[in-house]
């Protein structure tokens, strides 16, 4: 089995059901199958790709996004989607790295991909405004990649250095869709409400996969802006899940949800989710919220806190089934519960490795556990805790102290929206966390009065040296916060 004849099966079994819903359009599983059909003729035909051949995906979220991916899979090639967002010098590079020659646009974009075209001479393009008038293939089409072959390549986002190609397989996703299936106990009545990037490999698979391998539905919201855009979709088109990230949940906290909402789950992903937060949310509107963790390398989802029993707030919760999680130290030791260490990952669900990257692969990569580079421990009960990223860690006279653990504090604090901590270089004490506030709309915040509010919870090491007030802390498209950018605005403040 691979990702193509999966969503075949799932087409013919659902010919007549609504696979994607857009505005007050209607798209039924037969008219998405027989489109990305037309766009895997075309790739073969027009375009000479062959198995295994990249193709890239440079789009914003529309209906054609998943005629492309499913084309492109049809025709036996690896999908590459790129991030919308991005620039042409930086797509140029991953154009050049994963060697694209075909490129799937629309005509807002291919006015920037021209730019591309004089980087990567033999690039062409294929825009989606085209797609209503290819041709339907000359006969049955019978896609032929095995399951351990490449399906997807998913770049990271690069916050240091150049981004990396994590391989995943037809057989990898298979394994995380089929595990998400299980634990959201999702069937063909669920309709996923697609608010967030389908470039972004946790909406690739829960937000696109999900649905149309399992025969289910996709609400794909035109506009996010005004809230009400939003809330009408799911209303109107009976959405049951809603996959998004913290600071919408932190916006919707806020707001008025009319009676009769059909929302069964709300999952939280992408950054961590503030302990305050969850629970405003669930008293307000008695709606699960479900927080999990992954990362591109491991297709991408490794652990949800289960919809029954007990959910543990702050706990990104329990492997998804059958994933494995463990701590380690730095040399591949198991740590026990409650013990400190990096956040490994094993399963079926585990990337092929990096793109031309062997050596990174290799350090990714220890006795077939992925080795993520987060921080945390497993309780006795097995719920994972992540408490920061391994290289965010701060080293304050010799003490270890994680961002994330001043950041819950933080938000305890009336009127603070958003929170982030960073370490800056101390000549005395190695480290200093510095932190970074954002207010709620109309609130005023007085620096002095909330660093001795931390006085009052955290040990005196942990208390940052200083704090700044900002507007809004900055984030990359998918909801991450930009450390990076916050290190480099912290230096020009001491300057």
């Amino acid at each position: 089995m691979n990702l193509a004849q999966a969503f075949t099966d799932s087409a013919w079994q659902h010919a007549r059901s609504t696979a994607v819903f857009w505005g007050e359009r209607q798209i039924s599983y037969d008219a998405l199958h027989q489109s990305a059909a037309s766009v895997a003729a075309t790739l073969q035909t027009h375009f000479s790709v062959r198995a295994g051949d990249r193709v890239g995906l440079w789009l914003k979220n529309c209906p054609e996004f998943m005629a492309a991916v499913f084309g492109i899979l049809l025709a036996d090639a690896v999908v590459v989607p790129i991030n919308n967002f991005l620039k042409p010098d930086e797509v140029g590079y991953i154009v050049k790295d994963a060697g694209i020659t075909v490129l799937i646009t629309d005509a807002e974009l291919a006015g920037q991909a021209a730019a591309l075209q004089s980087q990567c001479a033999e690039l062409r393009l294929l825009t989606v405004e085209s797609f209503g008038t290819l041709p339907a293939p000359a006969q049955a089409l019978v896609p032929q990649r095995a399951a351990h072959e490449l399906a997807v390549l998913i770049y990271t986002s690069g916050t240091t250095g150049h981004p990396k190609g994590a391989m995943l397989s037809h057989a990898n996703l298979l394994h995380n869709v089929a595990s998400c299936r299980r634990v959201l106990e999702s069937t063909d009545a669920d309709r996923i409400v697609v608010m967030l990037p389908l470039f972004h490999s946790y909406m690739m698979c829960v937000g696109l996969m999900l649905p149309l391998l399992t025969g289910g539905g996709m609400i794909l919201v035109k506009s996010l802006h005004p809230l009400k855009n939003l809330l009408h979709e799911i209303y109107a088109h009976s959405g049951t899940i809603l996959p998004s990230i913290p600071q919408f949940y932190r916006s919707l906290v806020h707001a008025t949800l009319p009676p009769g909402c059909p929302l069964r789950i709300c999952l939280s992903g992408a950054a961590p989710l503030p302990v305050q937060v969850l629970r405003e949310f669930e008293e307000k509107f008695h709606i699960a919220l479900i927080e999990g963790y992954g990362l591109s390398e491991a297709s991408p989802v490794v652990t949800k806190n289960p919809l029954h029993g007990t959910r543990k707030a702050g706990s990104v919760g329990l492997p998804i089934s059958n994933v494995e999680v463990s701590i380690q130290d730095d040399f591949g030791n198991r740590l026990g519960p409650g013990e400190v260490g990096e956040v490994c990952v094993r399963g079926g669900n585990v990337m092929m490795g990096y793109w031309n990257k062997p050596d990174e692969t290799a350090a990714a990569i220890r006795d077939h556990w992925l080795l993520t580079g987060d921080v945390g421990y497993q309780d006795t009960d097995g719920y994972l805790f992540i408490t920061d990223r391994k290289k965010d860690m701060l080293l304050v006279n010799g003490i270890n102290v994680y961002p994330r653990e001043i950041e819950e504090v933080l938000y305890q604090f009336p009127g603070v929206k958003e929170a982030a901590v960073i370490g800056v270089p101390d000549l005395r004490k190695g480290e200093q966390p510095v932190a970074f506030v954002a207010p709620v709309e109309s609130a005023s915040l007085d620096p002095k009065a909330i660093l001795q509010f931390l006085r009052g919870k955290l040990a005196d090491y942990k208390v940052p040296r200083r704090l700044e007030i900002i507007p809004a802390l900055p984030r990359n498209p998918t909801g991450k916060i930009l450390k990076t950018k916050l290190r480099e605005l912290a230096k020009t403040v001491s300057d």
